[in-house]
């Protein structure tokens, strides 16, 4: 997993509440387990016309919001069924911190273990970032895990909460399999000398 210390980019302004894991990347996309290629779909049904040309006026197709990086959203992000494949495809199409008042809670755990940096602020705070992200792709937000705060376009700096064990996983890029990995000498020790001692397992 790609190491998340402090990432400088476009934020684009999702104000919707209540996007849900089937809006993030529809039920008919989940045809594999792999964790790539799900980006060119996220947002399917809010990002395509049936006839597969895009909506000009859907956030993430405007010229200005391409490339963004973190996503400034309403109230309750992620809820919906606990599908991995949601923070899979956010992560696919290049988007590494969601800013939003509250998230569902699995959608939230399966965030960090993706990479993605989910950040949790009052009302007040995701509404100041909400104005400076419609300001386009000038409006450049700096996010500084280590330091623990977001600096928006205008100077502002806002700090943030997150948990110490989930921060350092995503500074070190560090998922469940990274972890377990490195516990791989004692491991190894351990099945080495359980294998002598029950050679007939």
């Amino acid at each position: 997993m790609e190491k998340f210390e402090t990432l400088s980019g476009i934020a684009a302004p999702m104000p919707l509440v209540n996007i849900d894991t089937d809006m993030i990347i529809p039920k008919v996309f989940l045809k594999s387990i792999k964790r790539t290629g799900f980006g060119a779909n996220l947002f399917d049904e809010m990002r395509f016309n049936r006839d597969g040309t895009e909506i000009a006026d859907f956030v993430l197709n405007k010229p200005q919001y391409r490339e963004a990086q973190i996503l400034v959203a309403g109230d309750n992000f992620g809820c919906g069924s606990s599908r991995e494949h949601a923070p899979w495809a956010i992560a696919d199409f290049g988007i590494k911190c969601v800013i939003s008042t509250s998230f569902a809670d699995i959608f939230f755990n399966n965030c960090f273990k993706n990479g993605i940096l989910p950040i949790v602020l009052p009302q007040e705070q995701v509404d100041l970032l909400m104005k400076d992200a419609e300001k386009g792709a000038n409006a450049r937000m700096t996010v500084d895990l280590e330091a623990q705060e977001i600096t928006s376009s205008d100077g502002d700096v806002i700090p943030f909460e997150v948990d110490a064990f989930k921060k350092q996983c995503l500074i070190n890029g560090l998922d469940d399999i990274g972890l377990t990995m490195e516990k791989v000498t004692s491991i190894d020790a351990f099945e080495a000398k359980a294998g002598a001692a029950r050679p007939w397992v």
